[in-house]
């Protein structure tokens, strides 16, 4: 768990904190929590599933197929897709909630991004306000929680028309098959058996882009999984990843999500 600390004048006015100049702090992510807005352009690059979170399915992108392992990121740090998830751009900041319905801005202290000075940016101008830099931040990240809000309602209701189920895959390692659990899908079959009034009543939630985001963005799997296997193989540096989103593209056979899963 991160180390999210408040920004207050008598704890930060002195300190600085540094701009991130890599993704080394996503380095063992799995996956990555994922905004209903970010679906679209998430689709079109890496798989997309739900997990349960407290009892809510919230979808996330998956970026590692083992533990500990984030496929998109770099040796060196860098990343290596075409789409970053919102929280990454953010990070190290967070959103923490308060008395009264409020929020306070929180930095990450296991960031290895606060300093005491005096390189970096400060927390605080002269005027003992928060820098426009940091209070710049704030935007995005009211604009998160609202979004996540949003979204959690929407896959409730997904979840509610039963059109949520257990996405198990395989990964062929070294040592033998893999299984990874705990990720979640969209049933195709029981979208398409919705009846004309849940249908309406998706639509108008905006979840069935969600839907079809989720099940689209399944196409990359297979990519995925040929990324985890040449990270696995260290020993064939010549062996390059199929590209991502060209695996259907390329097929004029009719799209069948179902065997990606």
């Amino acid at each position: 768990m991160p180390n999210l600390m408040p920004i207050t004048r008598e704890d930060y006015t002195a300190r600085r904190w540094l701009r991130p100049t890599s993704y080394a702090f996503a380095a063992k992510d799995t996956v990555a929590p994922l905004l209903a807005s970010e679906l679209p352009r998430a689709a079109l690059a890496m798989p997309i599933g739900f997990i349960d979170h407290g009892g809510d399915f919230v979808p996330v992108v998956l970026v590692g197929l083992t533990p500990g392992q984030n496929l998109f990121v770099s040796t060196d740090g860098l990343w290596r897709g075409d789409f970053v998830p919102k929280a990454y751009r953010l990070h190290p900041f967070a959103l923490l909630p308060a008395g009264e319905g409020g929020e306070v801005l929180c930095i990450n202290e296991d960031s290895g991004l606060v300093t005491d000075g005096p390189e970096g940016e400060p927390f605080f101008g002269d005027d003992g306000e928060l820098s426009k830099i940091v209070a710049d931040i704030f935007a995005p990240l009211r604009e998160m929680g609202t979004h996540l809000m949003a979204t959690k309602s929407v896959c409730a209701l997904l979840k509610a028309h039963e059109l949520i189920q257990p996405w198990p895959i395989t990964v062929q390692t070294p040592s033998g098959d893999q299984h990874i659990e705990g990720l979640f899908c969209i049933n195709e079959e029981a979208l398409d058996a919705l009846s004309d009034e849940a249908f309406l009543e998706l639509r108008a939630a905006r979840g069935l882009t969600i839907a079809f985001c989720q099940l689209l963005s399944m196409q990359h799997l297979p990519a995925l999984k040929q990324l985890a296997a040449a990270r696995a193989t260290v020993a064939a540096p010549t062996a390059k990843p199929a590209a991502l989103g060209t695996q259907m593209l390329d097929d004029d056979r009719p799209l069948d999500f179902s065997k990606f899963r």
